[in-house]
């Protein structure tokens, strides 16, 4: 059978992109059109492969928030794998990483199968996330904020999102648990990292703690927390706990039953906190990296053929 790997043209191809990922990652949201228009960019390649015009994988490349990277995500539904689809997209993926400049590639693996792929093409593990899951069943009791705090939410109150960047933006990002500095720009935390809704903590004006849930337009009743983070002169004092539950009262009240959340395995008191408010570790992902010295070609010849 000829396979055929395409850049995504239409609603149509990112609605089958969409579908891709929900079959190989059915525990997590998938990002609706809209949003993937949203977050189109020059440097972002989502492209399908298709087996005598057949959907059967897809892949994303783009710049990784890593300091200095790349990040290929080659899927292939389970049908129709160990047949070089996979190897397929890597290297259409690899190819356009390659064309950024950039000296480092990223890849993530959840499962022995797709860590084993990895490690093939020379991907090591640099990090590990932990995914914790809270399910609802009962109302939510919220603890009291501290003194001096007041919560809105960034959809009430536009432009603190955004000016939010450079104060607990940059000491958030700062202090991920994770092998190489994030580098996000104000443009993609004003985007990418904004959930709805979005909990935002107040004092004097100034916006000093978040959190908030990303709803799932396929599984109604589940939702992905946003970014939790507390500026690093209020930590300890109780704000993390109350705008965590202030985000699972607002699920509870939205019909939603079921919370989760992905921590860095190297953030013990963010995983601490999550299990004292009731969530359940469910999953952990492996995240991998491997060089790519200027002018390497994409992963070609013997290997590409297995």
């Amino acid at each position: 059978m000829a396979l055929v790997i395409t850049p995504c043209a239409s609603d149509e191809d990112l609605e089958a992109w969409r579908q891709v990922r929900i079959a190989v990652v059915p525990y997590e949201r998938a990002q609706s059109v809209e949003e993937m228009r949203a977050h189109a960019g020059p440097d972002r390649l989502m492209v399908l492969a298709r087996e005598d015009g057949v959907v059967v994988g897809s892949g994303l490349a783009d710049r990784s928030e890593t300091s200095g990277g790349g990040s290929v995500v080659p899927r292939v539904l389970p049908e129709h794998r160990r047949r070089g689809v996979g190897t397929a997209l890597l290297d259409r993926l690899v190819a356009h990483v390659a064309g950024l400049g950039v000296p480092t590639l990223r890849a993530g693996a959840d499962d022995e199968g797709s860590l084993a792929f990895a490690q093939r093409f020379g991907f090591e593990e640099v990090n590990r996330e932990v995914e914790q899951t809270f399910r609802i069943d009962a109302p939510i009791a919220v603890a009291p904020a501290p003194d001096g705090i007041e919560v809105v939410t960034a959809q009430e109150r536009p432009g603190l999102w955004e000016a939010a960047y450079d104060g607990l933006g940059l000491e958030a990002l700062a202090d991920f648990a994770v092998d190489t500095p994030l580098d996000v720009t104000p443009e993609r935390w004003a985007t990418s990292w904004l959930a709805d809704p979005m909990f935002l903590a107040l004092h004097d004006g100034e916006v000093v703690g978040c959190a908030g849930l990303g709803r799932d337009p396929d599984q109604p009743t589940r939702a992905e927390n946003g970014l939790t983070a507390v500026r690093r002169a209020w930590r300890g004092r109780g704000l993390a706990v109350h705008l965590k539950q202030r985000a699972l009262a607002w699920a509870a009240d939205h019909g939603i039953h079921e919370v989760y959340t992905w921590t860095q395995d190297g953030n013990a008191a963010m995983r601490a906190l999550n299990t004292r408010l009731g969530y359940a570790t469910t999953r952990v992902g492996i995240q991998l990296a491997r060089p790519l010295p200027p002018g390497e070609p994409p992963f070609t010849g013997a290997l590409a053929q297995s």
